[in-house]
């Protein structure tokens, strides 16, 4: 794996677990009992982006690993990625 697929399966994996991390522990304006005035009651009362960017940035380099290592391996393939159940054209 070159470091351009590196890169570009990092940041897939990276967006991907950002969007499984913004609603936890979200709790909207209604829930809280304190909408603001002007405001969607369904908007977060606290939405902590900062610490969800680092914990998706952690996340996301933990699962890239892993990845890594089970295509540096040779177990999966990105050149043939069904293991030739496909032929290459």
């Amino acid at each position: 794996m070159d470091w351009f697929t590196g890169t570009a399966i990092y940041l897939t994996i990276w967006w991907l677990i950002l969007f499984v991390m913004l609603p936890i522990g979200a709790r909207s304006q209604a829930e809280a009992g304190d909408v603001v005035p002007g405001t969607e009651p369904g908007a977060p009362l606290l939405a902590n982006i900062k610490r969800k960017l680092v914990w998706t940035t952690v996340a996301a380099a933990v699962v890239w690993m892993v990845l890594a290592a089970v295509i540096s391996s040779g177990l999966v393939s990105l050149e043939r990625p069904l293991g030739g159940l496909i032929p290459a054209a």
